[in-house]
């Protein structure tokens, strides 16, 4: 278990009165969602009963007729400003309404609720909120949630993530480098262990930086140990891998498609009858026959020697549809890639064996077992088909979620998302794009989720911000970057953040449907055994410590000439 701070017992929500704090001053405009308070008092000290100053972002309560009405400081300001502790200085708090503490009437129960029914009026009194006030709003205890921390207005006060909110319909990390957003990522995630062992969840870690945080619950995947067979490309993500990016692609692509046609018709053969019954005994009853026809999108076993051979077939005939160039550098593509042990995870296969049971159920966890998380390590995959493997993984992701009929819920964490779904358009980017694009518009109504993680936001696609529900923002340095967090930001919380160039290292504003309102929280650490971490030790220790033999440097001389050579 992490350390997530002292977790306090919840106050009786089940009656009337909560412990209040006295008003620090009354309503003085109200404009729909908004409103203006005055601040009778310099400061709220220990007189009136707390130590705590109001300050942006803090929630205040109005006492309204019907109800408790809850509002975020957004902004501050002394119109006429006077002297240091003159009491006819005008001092106003500008405030954004969010929702309201309302008694059930048939339970008797405070609850916190979304939206106004009971608008402030003139004069209302104004506190800050009470610690029994702020776990009336942030506990929800009809929904199940998890602890990530406490919140920075009170620290005695849980702040919670709402499980189903947060992972049905995806989310965002960000944070500059530093600010803890792979902490907060490992801590969310042991969270979620700890309260759902069977939980199908896949981490593509291009740091490989999780490995260690999960220990016996994780399944560690790279390019030494991982099976990805190229047959389970789409011819897409085939010609992405295979042909080259010039004037004579299209040439190539033809070309391809007829040798990958004829390469599945020569290695399955007779088997074809025995594949398609098996096929339509597993398929559900809802999906339509249609014919079981062999295409190049089929994820079927074959060989690149006879795609290679089908090569050599056209070029000593007479009569071709392309030039024999074409043919040529396509064989010489294949072979160079086939031959490249970088490459051996996917496209050294020696014998045709249908393996995607195994892959998909390794990959996906299923079944969970004892390890109901995947770390794929992807630091060491050629950044030439890095995108492919992503690409893949995404597609795979949602076509097991779609086909199982929402049966096998899962989360796909996306680390240093705008490295491969950026927000320039690049068509280098198109299959990644596209699966990833499809999980985010898609993906819900099938049980697959997305949590992107990314450091600049400015560069991620803008389709898939709008389509994340929960935003996790910590310390966001740049001006691009914190401009662009504005413009997804809903739920009255635009003056929080204000608070990203300056939060501290695991400090956060979360915001949007995966908490009961928007909160500033003191994240939970972590013990030193769940936590991410990277292979660089640091300057200043590695240029202290015992000059590197020239073994060592031999050692990664072997392993960079055996990187994928799997056999």
């Amino acid at each position: 278990m992490n350390a997530i701070g002292p977790v306090t017992e919840l106050p009786n929500l089940s009656a009337v009165p909560v412990q209040m704090t006295p008003p620090f001053g009354h309503i003085v405009s109200v404009s729909g969602s908004q409103a203006v308070a005055t601040l009778t008092s310099l400061a709220l000290d220990s007189e009136s009963g707390t130590g705590n100053r109001i300050e942006l972002g803090v929630l205040v309560t109005i006492a309204t007729a019907n109800s408790c009405v809850i509002g975020i400081v957004s902004a501050m300001s002394s119109p006429m400003p006077v002297a240091i502790g003159d009491d006819q200085e005008i001092r106003l708090i500008e405030l954004s309404l969010a929702g309201e503490v309302i008694t059930d009437r048939e339970t008797g129960k405070l609850h916190f609720r979304r939206g106004i029914s009971s608008s402030p009026a003139l004069g209302d009194p104004v506190a800050q909120a009470s610690r029994d006030e702020l776990a009336c709003v942030y506990y929800q205890p009809d929904k199940p949630t998890i602890q990530i921390g406490t919140l920075f207005q009170d620290s005695s006060v849980p702040a919670r993530l709402i499980v189903d909110e947060l992972l049905a319909k995806h989310f965002l990390v960000v944070g500059t480098t530093g600010s803890g957003k792979s902490c907060t990522v490992a801590s969310i995630l042991q969270r979620v262990l700890d309260e759902y062992p069977y939980a199908r969840v896949v981490v593509l870690d291009v740091h490989s930086e999780y490995a260690q945080a999960f220990g016996n619950r994780a399944e560690c995947i790279d390019p030494g140990n991982l099976r990805l067979p190229f047959w389970l490309l789409n011819f897409r993500e085939l010609c992405t891998a295979l042909t080259t990016p010039d004037g004579d692609r299209e040439a190539e692509v033809q070309v391809l498609s007829d040798a990958v046609l004829a390469a599945k018709r020569r290695t399955v053969g007779g088997q074809v009858g025995q594949i398609r019954s098996a096929i339509s005994a597993a398929a559900p009853k809802r999906v339509p026959n249609r014919g079981g026809a062999i295409t190049v999108d089929t994820p079927m076993p074959f060989l690149l020697s006879d795609v290679t051979a089908y090569l050599d077939e056209q070029l000593g005939k007479l009569e071709r549809t392309q030039s024999p160039l074409t043919y040529t550098r396509l064989k010489n593509r294949i072979e160079a890639v086939s031959g490249d042990p970088r490459f051996g995870f996917m496209f050294r296969s020696l014998s045709v064996e249908d393996t995607m049971a195994d892959v998909l159920g390794r990959i996906f966890r299923v079944p969970t077992g004892e390890k109901p998380i995947t770390i794929v390590d992807l630091a060491t995959v050629p950044p030439e088909i890095l995108d492919i493997v992503i690409a893949l993984i995404a597609r795979l992701a949602f076509d097991l979620a779609l086909w199982s009929g929402g049966q096998l819920p899962m989360l796909l964490i996306c680390e240093e998302a705008h490295r491969y779904i950026p927000a320039l358009d690049s068509n280098k980017f198109m299959p990644t794009r596209e699966a990833l694009t499809r999980i985010a518009k898609e993906g819900r109504k099938y049980g697959i989720s997305l949590g992107l993680v990314t450091q600049r936001p400015s560069e991620l696609d803008s389709t898939i911000i709008s389509q994340c529900s929960t935003v996790i923002a910590m310390r966001l340095s740049t001006e691009r970057d914190q401009e662009v967090m504005r413009v997804n930001t809903h739920d009255c919380a635009l003056g929080l953040m204000d608070y990203l160039p300056v939060l501290g290292d695991r400090e956060a504003i979360m915001l949007g449907q995966g908490v009961a309102m928007p909160m500033r929280v003191r994240l939970g650490d972590l013990h030193d055994n769940e936590k991410p971490v990277t292979p660089n030790r640091g300057f200043s220790s590695a240029w202290k410590s015992t000059n590197v033999e020239r073994r060592e440097l031999e050692k990664v001389v072997a392993q960079l000439r055996s990187v994928g050579n799997v056999g």
